[in-house]
């Protein structure tokens, strides 16, 4: 099973909009990809000192490697440029890829 984890920084008083628009458009497109099995959204709660604003981690469930590229080749930068195109430089995000393990 492969995890594609985006990890996205944003203000604290962008945060209640920004999660709404994920939970009600962004994360049901992506989920309709079919590449996906599951999807959950989490809060960083770990506070660190050179942190600015809240973080949220958004876990996307893949079957196989195989979904995932699909997904990565076929509508991953039509995503990305949607959020791009809504939040321009106000959210950060940081992807990466992991294998369960057990």
């Amino acid at each position: 099973m492969i995890i594609y984890n985006v990890t996205c920084n944003l203000d604290a008083k962008l945060a209640p909009e920004w999660l709404n628009w994920m939970l009600e458009e962004h994360i049901p497109e992506v989920m309709q990809t079919g590449c996906f099995t599951d999807c959950k959204v989490l809060k960083l709660i770990t506070e660190a000192s050179d942190n600015q604003g809240v973080n949220y981690a958004i876990q996307y469930t893949s079957s196989s490697m195989e979904d995932y590229i699909n997904y990565r080749d076929n509508f991953g930068p039509s995503m990305q440029q949607k959020t791009k195109a809504k939040y321009g430089d106000q959210v950060l995000a940081y992807r990466s890829l992991l294998e369960v393990v057990k």
